[in-house]
């Protein structure tokens, strides 16, 4: 076979690979885009409620009871995420919503709310990836019993507005959060925690703690590059808001970088 030959077949060879990529990765984006669960979908009407702007991502994780199930508006579910109520889809859970999810969160993919008592999660409240949040839990007390096999019990969750909870960390039954707690990843959470706290570990204590009129215990290390009442504002523009985030944060790396080679200049030279 010719040299003109062979390059020709490796071209087309590369070709043909090249829009099978494409093809496969936009048919993909195609799928995730139809498969999402929206108020303007089929899918809304089996939820107790699918407020404006909502969006569920596609793929879903386990989703069933959702009669029981109350999503708020312009709430985003990222992929994966499973949300439950009552032990298996098909009974009958009583005239109340069990799992009430509130307006602007973001719960981030992986993510499981499993309920079959009462979660009720506040407004504009964040997860990272893979958290967990129960409001039921097996009983061990009968030893010769298999834990498996021993009557379950109930305790409601309760999660305040804008709260931020990390990734993998685990919400137990009966825990109740203020407002805008910060939940430390792979913390596992149980007990009451007051507003305005850090809490992380296992079992979860409070780590850091807001008061009005001495600021935070221990105090913060860095001052905030941007007020709260800017980032409100940017959260609201959409992506130039984000941008605009995005390179405030990009640029007070590059300070944070000069200001740290300026002290260590420093010191060396008193050093010399």
């Amino acid at each position: 076979m010719s040299p003109n030959v062979r390059s020709l077949r490796h071209l087309i060879k590369d070709r043909f690979h090249r829009g099978m990529h494409l093809a496969v990765h936009r048919g993909w984006e195609w799928v995730q885009r139809h498969g999402e669960i929206t108020p303007h979908t089929p899918g809304r009407r089996r939820f107790a409620y699918l407020g404006e702007g909502a969006c569920i991502g596609f793929p879903v994780g386990s989703l069933y009871g959702e009669p029981w199930i109350s999503i708020g508006d312009h709430t985003l579910v990222g992929t994966h995420v499973t949300i439950s109520a009552g032990f298996v889809p098909g009974l009958d859970l009583g005239p109340d919503v069990i799992v009430r999810i509130g307006r602007g969160c973001s719960l981030g993919r992986g993510t499981h709310i499993v309920g079959h008592q009462s979660i009720e999660i506040g407004d504009d409240v964040f997860t990272g990836p893979n958290v967990y949040i129960t409001d039921q839990n097996h009983t061990y007390g009968d030893p010769d019993t298999p834990i498996g096999r021993q009557w379950p019990e109930n305790n409601p969750v309760v999660i305040g507005d804008g709260c931020w909870i990390g990734t993998g960390a685990i919400i137990l039954p009966g825990t109740r959060l203020g407002r805008n707690v910060a939940v430390a990843g792979g913390a596992v959470v149980r007990g009451e925690f007051p507003d305005h706290s850090v809490i992380g570990g296992v079992p979860a204590k409070v780590l850091r703690s807001y008061d009005g009129d001495a600021g935070w215990d221990p105090p913060l290390r860095n001052q905030s590059v941007i007020s709260l009442e800017e980032l409100a504002a940017l959260s609201m523009d959409g992506m130039e808001g984000l941008q605009i985030l995005q390179d405030r944060l990009r640029e007070e790396d590059r300070r944070r970088v000069r200001d740290r080679a300026r002290e260590e200049e420093t010191l060396r030279e008193e050093a010399g």
